[in-house]
């Protein structure tokens, strides 16, 4: 039988046009509610934004509408449209497929019967046996209703009702999580949410749920004689979120209950209140601030303890606890931006012993205003930390005439401002090659000097200085590439940079540091990199093989231990600095003398997947002063594998499998014997049900930094799948030096598509030396679409 094709008016004013719109738009009501169920317990604004993007009544009304059928007949004495045999209706990417749809326009009303299904362009299907509209959807009726959205979710009605123009009630619904398209509707979920009636009052903008039950394994477990939320037309709307759990043995037993507060379109407000068993009540807010440019926040928290001697010998040993916190993030234009992330604690570890708040574990403050271009950036910015570590004391380490190594760590920190980055690079060649500008300008203030005695008192060595020290470092570079017939790199490059310091009010017992307020620098550099990469390719595979070399001449680094170093405390020579112009990793130190970098690239490539990755390299100093040598006010430079005229040896190894192992390594070894200095190599595999990681660490004795034995560790993690969605896993971290176990952890976990669960223990005795000092079980219990419930339990010693 040859099919019915019928295109019907595009300006939305034919009846028949508009009925099948507002079928679409009916059943669309169904999928947002299945939508708005699976997000009961989230966020209202993020509920409703993913609601509002799926909502089915925002349709095209200029859309051109199409109707096949195997047949279309007009009864003109019952004044009837019928379509029949394998109808389907398409409209604005909506398709709507029945057994048979007719349209009663004496009556003023449309029928669509016989397994109707819609599919929308987001990919819901709806599914009923029937549905009867009134000609102005004031009224209608749907029965044995069937909702699966994109997200996996789905529910199921026995009838859906609309009367008056405004409510729509569903009666006998349920709502579940699907794991696979296999998963037929009648065999019951792993857990689902049954709910006797389900109202929509359009005009109150409410969806509301009576006798609604949570069953798990088709029991119920919990019930809710009441529910109500907003509707998919509401963006935000006040009410209450999830709750978390808290069991400690310093907090007791305790349940966060947060409310949201939709305050206005652009901003909102959380409070949260956590009775606590053990400590009180603790309060919390969290207030959020949409503007056109930008957004705000503005966080605060406190509590008066009932039991302060819990926090016994630390810093929470106070009645009155708090901390408040802001951050704001906003645009100026399309090139600059500012923002600022500032946080006050009442102590140190008062957001480490109440870990849910709305603040987070946060430890710096910071504020910033940056401009970026595709090629040029500057950046002005502050930091400071309001660290969480306790005060201790290591007698070993104090260094005479300043304050204890573990005391006054606080009044150790930095207060840095300004910090100011600028980076430029010319568009156009300068003498056919690329110039680069560099800027740095930095002050900082610390109240307290740093110090410690790597030797028992002998020598004293500074990480950081009391007073205020800036910096002003200035920075030019050129390079250019040239490569000759065979293959060869040449990069010739200069560089010059000059540095200003300026000290105000500096600890005068640092007898080394320069006797005066300001002192300057220059240093000038040339040099010429060569590279000649040799690609071999073979039945399989190919291989380049790239020896390399660099010279660098230059004059010698001035004022070595004069001058204070704050930014270029960390030094870690290895093929990933070896080729670095200066190896330093801040401003406050800059490499002199003439030298010479010298490595070997290997690169192998095999057509079944296999990839192998090394470099092997040392660097020689030529002449002049080397800077590694000589130690500053901190002296890391001498254990650096640098200090000596021809440096350690450095190597890398990457090497991946098509079978799911992949190893690196990074390694130092000891310029006369090759022993091992630094070494740290990481393996990763996944094999059939396990995954696994290891990763070992040896770092050699520093005597100048006060370590005088080898640190060596081996962290492990692994996992395995037991059963189709049943894991185990477990975790390790252990000092091979002291034979000491740090930390380690075990635990089971259960996951699919619509639930998740874990229980873990973990010890953690990387506080005092092989005893634990930590013991803590987690519990994790988790709902997709409906939210999370955590627990942990510190164990104490």
């Amino acid at each position: 039988m040859k099919r019915i094709v019928t295109t019907l008016p595009v300006d939305g004013t034919s009846k028949c046009h508009r009925k099948l719109r507002l079928l679409a738009k009916m059943l669309g009501t169904v999928a947002a509610i299945a939508l708005l169920q699976g997000t009961i317990w989230s966020s209202p604004a993020a509920a409703q934004e993913a609601l509002e993007a799926n909502f089915a009544g925002d349709l095209d009304p200029n859309a051109e509408m199409a109707l096949e059928s195997d047949n279309l007949t007009y009864d003109f004495d019952r004044d009837l449209i019928i379509a029949t045999g394998n109808v389907q209706v398409f409209y604005d990417g909506i398709t709507v497929e029945a057994a048979k749809i007719t349209f009663d326009r004496a009556n003023g009303q449309l029928t669509a019967h016989g397994n109707v299904i819609l599919t929308e362009p987001e990919g819901n299907v709806i599914q009923t046996e029937e549905i009867t509209l009134s000609d102005d959807l004031a009224n209608g009726f749907a029965r044995a209703l069937r909702v699966e959205t994109a997200d996996r979710t789905r529910i199921i009605a026995d009838s859906a009702e609309r009367q008056n123009g405004n409510k729509t009630t569903f009666k006998n619904g349920t709502y579940s999580v699907y794991t696979g398209p296999k998963h037929p509707p009648e065999k019951p979920p792993l857990w689902r949410i049954k709910s006797a009636t389900i109202i929509h009052d359009k005009k109150a903008q409410t969806i509301r749920y009576e006798n609604a039950r949570f069953e798990f394994f088709g029991v119920p477990i919990a019930y809710v004689p009441f529910l109500s939320m907003p509707d998919p037309s509401v963006k935000r709307k006040s009410g209450f979120l999830i709750p978390n759990y808290i069991l400690s043995s310093k907090l007791g037993f305790g349940v966060s209950v947060p409310y949201y507060w939709a305050l206005s379109p652009h901003y909102d407000l959380t409070t949260t209140l956590t009775p606590l068993t053990r400590q009180g009540v603790l309060g919390d807010v969290s207030f959020r601030h949409q503007l056109k440019n930008g957004s705000y926040t503005i966080s605060a928290a406190g509590i008066s303890q009932m039991d302060r001697s819990k926090f016994s010998g630390t810093s929470g040993d106070e009645q009155l606890r708090g901390a408040v916190r802001t951050t704001g993030s906003f645009s100026l234009n399309n090139f600059w931006s500012y923002g600022w992330d500032l946080v006050y604690k009442s102590d140190r570890s008062v957001l480490a012993d109440y870990t849910w708040t709305s603040m987070g574990g946060a430890n710096r403050s910071n504020i910033y205003l940056d401009g970026y271009t595709d090629r040029n950036s500057l950046t002005f910015k502050g930091l400071a930390y309001s660290i969480s570590q306790e005060d201790y004391r290591n007698e070993d380490l104090d260094a005479p005439g300043f304050s204890p190594v573990g005391d006054k760590l606080q009044d150790k920190q930095a207060f840095v401002l300004p910090i100011v980055d600028y980076d430029y690079v010319f568009s156009d060649p300068i003498v056919d090659g690329e110039l680069s500008l560099k800027a740095n300008f930095s002050s900082l203030t610390r109240s307290e000097t740093d110090a410690f005695s790597p030797d028992g008192g002998t020598t004293s060595r500074f990480r950081g200085i009391d007073g205020t020290f800036s910096r002003l470092s200035g920075e030019a570079e050129w390079r250019r590439t040239f490569i000759d017939p065979i293959g060869q790199s040449f990069t010739p490059f200069a560089y010059v940079r000059g540095d200003l310091f300026w000290q105000a009010g500096a600890d005068r017992d640092v007898n080394r540091l320069a006797n005066e307020d300001f002192a300057g620098r220059a240093m000038p550099a040339a040099g010429l990199e060569y590279r000649y990469p040799i690609v071999a390719t073979f039945q399989g595979g190919n291989q380049i093989i790239e020896p390399i070399a660099q010279v660098i001449v230059r004059p010698d680094e001035q004022r070595i231990g004069e001058l204070p170093n704050d930014d270029a405390q960390s030094l870690v020579f290895d093929t990933t600095t070896l080729f670095d112009y200066d190896k330093f990793s801040g401003f406050d130190r800059a490499e002199g003398g003439s030298r010479l970098n010298l490595g070997m690239s290997y690169k192998l490539q095999l057509n079944e997947g296999y990839y192998i990755s090394a470099l092997f390299g040392r660097s020689i100093q030529l002449s002049g002063e080397n800077s590694f040598e000589k130690a500053d006010l901190l002296g890391s430079s001498l254990d650096s594998g640098l200090e000596s005229r021809e440096s350690d040896y450095v190597g890398s190894l990457y090497f991946d499998t098509r079978f799911g192992v992949k190893v690196g390594a990074q390694a130092r070894f000891d310029d006369e014997d090759l022993s091992v200095n630094r070494l740290q190599a990481q393996a990763l595999a996944s094999y059939g049900p396990v995954v696994s990681s290891l990763t070992y660490a040896f770092l050699g004795e520093q005597p100048n930094l006060g370590i005088d034995e080898p640190r060596e560790e081996l962290v492990g993690s692994a996992s395995i799948r037991l059963l189709e969605n049943w894991r185990a896993y477990g975790s390790f971290r252990y000092d091979i030096e002291n034979e000491n176990i740090v930390q380690d952890g075990i635990g089971i976990g259960y996951d699919d598509e619509g639930f998740s669960m874990s229980l873990s223990y973990l010890e953690d005795r990387s506080r005092n030396d092989g005893e634990a000092t930590n013991k803590t079980v987690y519990f994790r219990f988790g709902l997709r679409t409906i939210g999370d419930f955590q627990l942990f339990q510190g164990l104490g010693q």
